[in-house]
């Protein structure tokens, strides 16, 4: 609870992007009113952000963090919340609103009651974030929002999107929690006609227009995305972990599928996180095997884990589902695809002793494990999850009529399911779901 006489101690959060004027204007006409704590969440081109650093430091009590890439409006939001020192009552201004006068603070704190998630301009939006009078979702505006940062953390976080608050409330709208949102009248007002407004000034949009745009569909490398495993990834999941996710392309082909989602990256190239930057709300640029506290946090609760080959380049591949197992949300799916070391190419290097590790080899350099189906499933089973489906992926060869009578024969030799040894012998690769017990 924020009593009357602490108002000027609520914290106040804004994301910024190459526009240091907004920032300057809007630290001028909030610092003529309002003493209170200030956040720069910035995601400005860093020869910009030396700009903005250098406005925020001619004010008292204002934070100036650079992210050095466009993070965006959503994911700074996000990041905010998660690792900032926040209680309480947050304020969250967006970058081109400047102050008109400083009861807009006191009367903000008057709607909010200490259950509720925020106040500010409810507006009525469709499931894709489209504002219609008919719409089903009461939608809370981020331009200017006061709001329980507790129970904020209780709900899904603003996302990359448009309507950065479109997962949030469509959350609360199926709960039958749209109650947790409350209009302010003037905020809309002031949003709009010169003559109408009373306690800011909104530009609309003014970050977009002077930047050209959102920056959200980017080109992405062309590199090739499986399809398979793009085809079996559930398209209902709310907060998604890519482990691995490389230059992004995958994030980007599975978002235009389900765009109102949080997507996590973790990638151990720096070079390649940059590029997946775009495409997903958040990059980590680490090893998921000395993955930092703060992944953890950030990813806790993920309802789709995506594993694309991963599992056979970590040391501990037990280690990492396990911890995956410990933060995912109850019957999280995990998505996992594997080269299959019983495909029968592979089995006839062995054959002639070629195990070296080259490209197109029996081994790859970079993979530390090997699996086939039946050693894969177990892992999982040992680790938490059970199957809920797979795809082989087959490569035609005319060689494969050569190879599988000869494995059917050695199968049969060695006391195995001759049958079940050629069919998994033709896989050279596995992609499964698997969902959390």
């Amino acid at each position: 609870m924020t009593p009357a006489e602490h108002i000027d101690q609520i914290p106040i959060v804004t994301v910024s992007y190459n526009a240091p004027d907004l920032i300057e204007a809007l630290l001028r006409t909030l610092r003529q009113f309002c003493p209170n704590p200030v956040y720069v969440i910035d995601g400005s081109r860093p020869e910009v952000a030396a700009q903005i650093d250098l406005v925020t430091q001619r004010y008292q009590d204002v934070r100036f963090i650079p992210f050095g890439y466009n993070i965006h409006h959503g994911p700074g939001m996000a990041w905010a919340i998660n690792n900032l020192d926040l209680q309480g009552r947050v304020l969250f201004l967006d970058s081109d609103v400047e102050i008109l006068h400083g009861d807009f603070l006191s009367s903000l704190n008057a709607h909010l009651q200490p259950h509720m998630y925020g106040v500010g301009d409810v507006a009525r939006v469709t499931e894709a974030g489209i504002g219609r009078p008919d719409g089903n979702i009461p939608y809370l505006h981020p331009a200017c929002m006061l709001c329980n940062v507790e129970v904020m953390r209780q709900w899904p976080l603003p996302i990359k999107h448009g309507a950065p608050m479109l997962q949030t409330m469509i959350a609360l709208q199926r709960a039958n929690r749209s109650d947790l949102v409350s209009n302010v009248n003037w905020v809309l007002a002031d949003f709009g006609a010169e003559m109408a407004r009373r306690y800011i000034k909104h530009h609309w949009q003014g970050t977009v227009k002077r930047t050209g745009g959102y920056h959200y569909d980017l080109p992405d490398s062309g590199a090739a995305v499986d399809p398979i495993l793009l085809a079996l990834a559930p398209v209902d999941a709310q907060k998604i972990v890519d482990i691995g996710c490389g230059d992004g392309s995958y994030a980007k082909a599975y978002r235009q599928r389900n765009p109102v989602c949080n997507y996590t990256g973790v990638e151990l190239n720096a070079a390649l996180a940059d590029k997946a930057r775009p495409h997903c709300d958040f990059v980590f640029n680490e090893d998921i095997e000395q993955a930092s506290p703060q992944l953890f946090r950030h990813v806790a609760q993920a309802d789709l884990w995506i594993l694309g080959g991963v599992l056979s380049e970590v040391r501990d591949p037990w280690a990492v589902l396990a911890a995956i197992r410990r933060h995912c949300a109850p019957n999280a799916r995990l998505l996992v695809s594997f080269r299959n070391f019983q495909h029968w190419g592979m089995q006839a290097r062995l054959s002639g002793g070629d195990i070296r590790y080259v490209e197109g080899g029996a081994l790859q350099r970079q993979e530390l494990r090997v699996y086939t189906r039946g050693s894969m499933l177990e892992m999982l089973a040992q680790s938490g999850f059970r199957l809920l489906g797979g795809s082989p992926v087959i490569k035609e060869n005319p060689a494969a009529d050569i190879i599988l009578p000869l494995i059917r024969q050695l199968a049969t030799a060695a006391g195995a399911n001759a049958d079940l040894a050629v069919d998994d012998a033709r896989a050279a690769e596995f992609v499964i779901i698997a969902q959390a017990i």
